[in-house]
Order: structure tokens, then sequence, then C-alpha cells
């Protein structure tokens, strides 16, 4: 292992490593207490009880490689740590997962010609999105998915390193019509029309873009807004089923009449309605987020 002058690893998986050995070491090391799973995992898997320090559950994990309840358990709880609880828990996530990520860099680094760290940096930055926001915790094997995304960032780079670049036109130089037609092929000006005719509800505007065009994680993102991950979800995905329907409807694309218009403002009040009588309005950020059933 190299170091800089200021005594830090040239390698960003060897960093990953000196900040989690300064997590776990005393006084106030980093731990899971395991007692807090025995209701989602009972009592005959193996996984010992009590509070456990974060090296020695993945040495566990290591030594029970087909613990797979067990192990989407831990890795859902890690993902929700990293993206609620700060820094540290980034960390320990990718140190959890180490043994994996220094497995696909030595394989990736087999008759690689560029800079290893380079090579080691994208696999650790593939690794991080996909656990800031592309796992969805509601799916099966969330660590299996976030070691897909490191290897596939590993191995995507190596392709763009092997590929020359292939010239095109001169935009200037191309013919024919060029001014965009509405909905303009942008997203989020179309979630933009959707609110102004009322079939988005303009406080759910920033989180549908978050969600389905940023693909950002959804656990922040309900914290954020004080409502449960599965209040959430099912907002959403009703968002989804208006905009097809708008869409098929035209009310996107064309001038709409003003009966059309004041349905649309009639179901818009009906929802606010429902909301309020629900209790699902904004709670303090701060309440926990519960996690949506696998």
């Amino acid at each position: 292992m190299t170091s800089s002058a200021t005594g830090w690893p040239d390698s960003p998986l060897d960093a990953v490593d000196t900040a989690f050995a300064d997590l776990t070491c005393d006084p106030d090391p980093l731990f899971l207490d395991l007692d807090s799973f025995v209701g989602q995992l009972g009592d005959d898997t193996g996984l010992p009880r009590g509070v456990m320090a974060l090296p020695a559950l993945r040495e566990w994990l290591l030594e029970h490689p087909r613990a797979y309840r067990v192990r989407d358990v831990v890795w859902r709880e890690l993902i929700l740590r990293a993206r609620l609880d700060g820094p540290a828990w980034v960390i320990a996530a990718v140190a959890l997962a180490m043994p994996a990520l220094r497995r696909y860099a030595g394989r990736l680094h087999t008759g690689w010609a560029g800079d290893a760290y380079d090579l080691d940096a994208e696999i650790l930055t593939g690794f991080l999105t996909a656990l800031r926001d592309r796992v969805d915790l509601a799916r099966p094997a969330p660590y299996a998915a976030l070691c897909m995304a490191a290897w596939r960032a590993g191995h995507e780079l190596r392709q763009r390193a092997g590929v020359e670049a292939v010239p095109v036109d001169d935009l200037d130089h191309v013919t024919g019509p060029r001014t965009p037609r509405r909905p303009y092929g942008h997203p989020d000006l179309l979630v933009r029309r959707a609110v102004e005719v009322g079939i988005v509800d303009e406080c759910d505007e920033q989180p549908y873009i978050d969600l389905r065009l940023g693909r950002r994680a959804i656990e922040p993102i309900a914290a954020r807004l004080g409502v449960e991950v599965d209040t959430l979800r099912r907002r959403v995905e009703r968002i989804d089923v208006r905009i097809a329907e708008a869409l098929a409807a035209g009310l996107l694309t064309e001038v709409i009449s003003s009966r059309v218009q004041e349905d649309l403002a009639a179901a818009a009040e009906r929802r606010q309605h429902i909301r309020a009588a629900r209790g699902t309005g904004p709670r303090p950020a701060a309440a926990r987020v519960r996690l949506a059933a696998a």
C-alpha cells in the first residue's frame, strides 16, 4: 500500500479500509445490534445475538456465504443507514463489501494498461452511486445489486478505454427542421405541464422528478417529506398512472377545454382532502423511515 505525502493511501480502496479502521476502533466504534433482526429472521439463522462490531460482522458474512436471508436483512439496514445517517455509514457499507470489490478489481486489472487506481476509483464510484440512489430496498438481494453496479462501472471503463472516438458531422451543417415539438422531449417539462394542468400536485413535482427522472433513493426523500416509504411509493405509482392516461388523452401535448380543466382541478382538490383525512401531510423530517416490505 502506497501513501501520499499526507500519509493517506493513494488507492481509493485502501483509503476506505483506513477510514473504516478509524471508525471501528475505540472509544466509539460502529456496530449493529443483531437482536433487532430477530423479528425478521427468527432464531434459527445461526446469526449471533447482541451487539456486534462491523469487522466481526463482515467476517461472519464471509464465513456464511449461503446465509442469504441474513445478508439481505443486514444489507438493507446498512444501505438505509448510509442513506440517512451520514458518511460514517457510507464508509462502513463500502468496507463490508471490500472483499468483493477487491476481487473485482483484481480481475479487471488483468490486461489493463491504464492507471490501476483509476480503475479502482471507477469501481468504487459505481458502488457508491448504487448505494446512494440506485438500489431499491423493496427488491431482493440488495448486496448483489451493489456488487453488480461496482463490477459494471469498472468493466465499462475498460470498454471505453478500448474504443476510439467516432467523429460526427457539425450540428451547424445538419439540414432539416430543428425546432422541437411539445413536450420537447424533456420529461421534466412534461412533469411541469402535468403540474400546471392539475394532474400532478405541486408538492409532488420535485419528489416525482427526483425518483422517476433522477433515479434517486426513495428513503431520504420520504424522510425529508415526513412520510412513510410505502406511502410515497404508492403516491408516485398513482402519478405514473395519471400521467400515462393524460398522455394517451393528449392532455399534456394539446390545448385542453375549460371543462376538462375544471374536472382536473376538482380531482386535485379531492386528492388534497383525502390526504388531509388520512393524515399523510408533512411530519417532522427527523422521523425514522420504516423500510418498505421486501
